[in-house]
């Protein structure tokens, strides 16, 4: 069998063993496909891994000996999957290999936001502590979060993770999920989507990305918001509005935001969120630690073989 996986670097930029995947067959790995080559590169191959590359209908249509498909990520919306199940081709993703890691992610852009870690070893290495005429400063408030209202949008793996580290902090939790319902349980009490804007002292996405969660915070959601609030978002960059959530930002609508997506990875030069006040942006990490990606691997590695041995795991096609 030949397997080829046109953007391989991301998963595995040199820290992880490629062994397991390689007994499976003939693997050819390419660090970053761009698009012009990606055809030529998958021409050949029985399978194909990928963890961001797109494979539309007409590209689908040009590679008749493709079986399978194996994603690297949990999100699968890269795929034409209906194209994909009509050439009997079949598409597998992985899931919650990231559950811990990125509710650790979404809790250091809100220490971040509320000790200013970052801000104060700057400044003693800058020499203010070694200048202070006091034994301790601080640069700008810091921020307790026992006792703070913890509201949560989506209630999945990851969810459930920010929920029960909020809980161990002593936060309240609140909850706005696809299914609602009127009952409280692990601690946590279901609204609507206002009064988790409305009653949250930090509000952290953990949805997917869906015809009615696209642009779903938008500036009308975020005028709700207390203005000493925080948003959080680990989940997908396409659930703001970024020009507006960028003009609550310069407003002072809320407190500040900690993000790790973006609509357009790697953004534009231009987007708004990249120069908004307050606003702490990493590199879509969250998933990245190198446990959660040696997970990953070896579950890639599980689901190709489940197909190989005919009885396929994890399928969405």
């Amino acid at each position: 069998m030949t397997i080829v996986y046109p953007d391989a670097y991301t998963l595995n930029p040199g820290d992880l063993d490629w062994a397991p995947l390689q007994a499976l067959g003939d693997v050819v790995f390419y660090n970053h496909t761009p698009a012009d080559k990606l055809a030529e590169r998958i021409n050949e191959a029985d399978a194909i891994l990928v963890n961001k590359t797109r494979l539309d209908r007409s590209l689908l249509q040009q590679l008749p000996r493709l079986k399978y498909i194996g994603v690297t990520a949990t999100g699968y919306d890269i795929i034409d999957v209906a194209a994909a199940r009509e050439q009997g081709i079949v598409v597998t993703n992985v899931k919650g290999y990231s559950t811990d890691s990125v509710a650790q992610q979404t809790f250091a852009l809100l220490l971040e936001l509320t000790n200013h870690a970052g801000l104060h070893n700057e400044s003693v290495h800058a020499g203010e502590w070694v200048k202070s005429p006091d034994f301790c400063y601080w640069r700008t408030p810091l921020v307790e979060l026992s006792g703070k209202t913890l509201g949560l949008v989506g209630y999945g793996d990851i969810g459930r993770k920010v929920a029960e580290i909020g809980r161990a902090f002593g936060m309240n939790v609140l909850v706005n999920r696809r299914h609602p319902t009127q009952a409280s349980a692990d601690g946590v009490r279901f609204v609507d989507i206002e009064t988790v804007f409305s009653e949250s002292d930090v509000v952290s996405l953990h949805c997917p990305a869906t015809p009615e969660t696209i642009g779903l915070v938008n500036y009308h959601l975020m005028a709700k918001m207390k203005p000493t609030a925080y948003l959080i978002n680990t989940s997908r960059g396409s659930l703001f509005n970024e020009p507006e959530v960028a003009d609550a930002l310069n407003q002072g609508l809320i407190a500040g935001a900690g993000i790790d997506v973006l609509s357009v990875e790697p953004p534009k030069a231009d987007n708004p969120l990249l120069t908004a006040k307050n606003c702490l942006i990493t590199p879509h990490v969250s998933w990245a630690t190198f446990e959660a990606r040696q997970r990953l691997l070896a579950r890639v590695v599980q689901n190709l073989q489940a197909f190989l041995d005919g009885s396929p795991i994890n399928v969405v096609s």
